[in-house]
């Protein structure tokens, strides 16, 4: 397993990123290109610093008192943090001999179920999973990638049982769609390993940084969406007994 990995930047106090208090290590490179992305510039494969496992772990046990105290721990976001898998995977290895938590926040972009992908998944406590849209047509419009590998990676975790959370953003023009909500909805109904689905309403923070890099940032106008949105797409979910947040 890779001992390096190419990292964008870290955050030693999240706690949006999975349970308790977590020490969250952001990947660099994705293949995706979703238009609200707020983590723009993590989508270049090449950028960001290179780290040693050894290193991360020194910064992440000195936060044991905290992990304990609320119950929290690693969460490898990104980017994508599946493209550098053999150095999660030894990353989490060594949490987990540590007695600490593991969480990967992932877009499921998997193209091939390599044995590296299935000794980071070995290592991996909770696996939180973004769900952009059902449809496929408006998920390449929205990420310009198919949800076909997302969805199958759906599958792949509910097939081995990996503990897992949908990650679902409720964004105009995209996800407002009650009927998408609904397929999302049916399709992770039968899926015994989802324990909930977390609600985001969209929000534009990372706009600032499409601006850094002399980009447009495509959903300039778009705004967060109402409380009355949320309680309908909530509605969705509770209505078919799916715990949502």
């Amino acid at each position: 397993m890779s001992v390096h990995g190419r990292i964008h930047s870290v955050e030693s106090f999240g706690t949006v990123d999975g349970p308790g208090i977590r020490f969250v290590i952001f990947m660099q490179g994705c293949l995706m290109r979703c238009q609200y992305c707020h983590n723009r510039d993590t989508w270049d494969l090449h950028a960001g610093t290179e780290v040693h496992v050894n290193e991360l772990m020194v910064q992440i046990e000195s936060y044991l008192p905290f992990f304990k105290a609320s119950h929290g721990g690693v969460t490898v976001s990104g980017g994508e943090a599946i493209l550098q898998a053999p150095f999660v995977a030894a990353l989490f290895k060594k949490c987990q001999a540590k007695g600490i938590h593991t969480c990967l926040d992932t877009n499921g972009f998997v193209r091939h179920y390599t044995p590296e992908i299935h000794r980071l998944l070995a290592h991996t406590d909770l696996v939180m999973l973004d769900i952009k849209h059902m449809f496929d047509d408006k998920h390449i419009e929205l990420t310009q990638v198919s949800n076909h590998y997302t969805l199958a990676f759906a599958q792949y975790l509910h097939q081995h049982q990996h503990r897992t959370w949908i990650r679902y953003v409720i964004v105009e023009g995209f996800t407002y769609d009650i009927s998408a909500a609904e397929a999302l909805a049916d399709f992770i109904g039968p899926m015994t390993n989802v324990e909930k689905v977390e609600l985001l309403p969209y929000h534009p923070l990372g706009k600032h940084k499409w601006a850094a890099l002399g980009e447009t940032y495509q959903l300039d106008n778009i705004t967060p969406p109402s409380d009355v949105i949320m309680k309908q797409i909530k509605a969705v979910f509770t209505q078919r007994g799916i715990h949502t947040v």
